[in-house]
């Protein structure tokens, strides 16, 4: 996994498979993030993501709740017709924006 911050957002690229074998890295690695560098904004990209489990739209809404609580937003950029599917289907987009690219 790879996270980047710039000022106080953070930008979490997932990997192939969001599942029960990594999100516990995600989770760690973004609270901790989140609590040194005061992130406001959370931006969870999925352009390699082809596989997300209920495992993986816990630590979204878990992250998400976290992000509320301070005020900030969470959302979904790079996101393939099968990972807005999952999104969907779970109701995660009721709660957090997805963006499309400029084309």
């Amino acid at each position: 996994m790879k996270y980047q911050v710039q000022e106080n957002c953070l930008t979490v690229f997932l990997p192939q498979e969001v599942d029960h074998h990594n999100v516990e890295e995600i989770r760690k690695e973004s609270d901790h993030l989140i609590a040194r560098n005061h992130i406001r904004y959370v931006i969870f990209d999925f352009a390699d993501t082809n596989f997300m489990d209920s495992s993986g739209i816990g630590v979204i809404m878990g992250r998400y709740r976290k992000i509320c609580l301070l005020g900030g937003q969470v959302c979904a950029v790079h996101t393939s017709e099968r990972m807005k599917k999952i999104l969907t289907m779970s109701g995660v987009t009721k709660i957090m924006q997805i963006y499309e690219e400029e084309k």
